[in-house]
């Protein structure tokens, strides 16, 4: 569900883009350099979208083969929208809701993103399944901020309007750390060993966000 806000937005974004809607002060930078938007909509539709089946566990039993095929498109997909959400931060003007704040607060968590997918997949390279499950569930929570942001912004904005400066940058914090702070209880729930094995007893009893 929470999938669907980034999904949304990106197709939103995508339908302002290419149907010629007035250009604003609020997405003046995306008309003045379209590509790292698009990277970053075409990178996050998939991966939020399919990432979220890599969770499933009945799913992931009846097509065994399906978990390694879409991996390695979502890895793609996982550091394409990390890479292009940082450089939209460092060379983007800034929204004019926005404060220095939330700048580095985006730079903190798109550099934690893509470390997560990275340690993800060099710790099923070396064939720790436990590590490669975390670590990819962690660069998801962040990835899908963006649909928990929406929630933490809500009440603000029912009781005082469009938040910005402070409160937002806060706000948007609170999405972030809700999703890993949800990741690491569930990590927690079943504590597991690393394995290095595919399919061994260890790899039977990895956490709850393998659905497993």
């Amino acid at each position: 569900m929470l999938s669907v806000v980034p999904v949304m937005a990106g197709a939103a974004r995508v339908t302002q883009l290419t149907g010629g809607a007035t250009v604003t002060p609020e997405n003046a930078r995306f008309f003045a350099s379209p590509v790292p938007v698009l990277v970053h909509i075409f990178s996050v539709t998939p991966y939020s979208l399919l990432g979220a089946l890599q969770f499933a566990r009945g799913f992931r039993r009846r097509r065994p083969g399906w978990h390694r095929l879409a991996g390695r498109l979502l890895v793609l997909c996982g550091l394409g929208a990390a890479l292009s959400g940082l450089w939209m931060t460092a060379f983007y003007p800034r929204p004019p809701a926005d404060d220095v704040l939330l700048t580095g607060f985006r730079f903190v968590f798109g550099a934690a993103m893509v470390a997560c997918i990275v340690l993800g997949f060099t710790a099923v390279r070396r064939r720790d399944i436990a590590g490669h499950r975390a670590w990819m569930a962690r660069a998801y929570a962040i990835g899908l901020g963006a649909g928990t942001q929406v929630l933490t912004h809500l009440p603000w904005m029912l009781l005082v309007g469009q938040p910005s400066g402070l409160p937002r940058a806060m706000m948007m914090l609170a999405g972030w750390v809700i999703n890993l702070a949800v990741v690491e209880w569930a990590l927690r729930r079943r504590p597991t060993r690393s394995t290095r094995t595919l399919g061994g007893p260890a790899d039977a009893r990895v956490g709850v966000l393998a659905g497993r």
